[in-house]
C-alpha cells in the first residue's frame, strides 16, 4: 500500500511553483521535507543582515511547518547554507536558538559562495515529522 504525497505551499509561493517547480514542502505520512527558505521581504529583496535574514527564513519555515501540520517543536533535521560560517555564525546562532530553543534537530552548515539571490546570506532546508516534538510523558 502506498502512501500519497501531499503538496504544500502558502499562497505567496504559487508564483515560485508555478515558475521554477518546485514545492516548499512535500509530506508524506508525518514526514514534511521542505525546500530552501531565505530571508527575503514581498519585494523579494534580501533583508538586512544574517539576524534578520535568518529569522524571516525560520519565519517562512515556521508557516510552512504549521500548513502541513507540524511545528518547529518537529524539526528533525536541519540542514543551512551560508556564504560566510565565519563572521555571520554568531548571529544566525542567537537567531536559531530563538527558535528552537531545546530537543535541538540535527544540523548541519555548510559554505557556499552564493545563494539565488544576489544578497542573500543564508537559506534555511528543513525535515518534519509531525506529532515528534510532543513533551514526552
Amino acid at each position: 500500500m502506498s502512501t500519497p504525497r501531499e503538496i504544500i505551499n502558502l499562497p505567496q509561493a504559487e508564483y515560485a511553483y508555478e515558475t521554477f517547480h518546485f514545492a516548499q514542502a512535500n509530506k508524506v505520512g508525518d514526514t514534511i521535507w521542505v525546500s530552501g527558505q531565505v530571508g527575503i521581504d514581498a519585494e523579494m529583496n534580501p533583508a538586512d543582515g544574517m539576524a534578520e535574514q535568518a529569522r524571516l527564513a525560520f519565519l517562512s519555515l515556521q508557516a510552512i511547518l504549521a500548513a502541513a501540520g507540524a511545528t518547529m517543536a518537529d524539526v528533525v533535521e536541519l540542514t543551512t547554507f551560508h556564504t560566510d560560517l565565519h563572521s555571520d555564525m554568531e548571529a544566525f546562532m542567537a537567531t536559531k536558538d530563538a527558535f528552537f530553543p531545546d530537543r535541538y534537530p540535527a544540523w548541519t552548515a555548510i559554505g557556499v559562495s552564493q545563494l539565488a539571490i544576489p544578497g542573500l546570506l543564508v537559506e534555511v532546508r528543513a525535515t518534519a515529522v509531525a506529532g515528534s516534538g510532543a513533551a514526552s510523558a
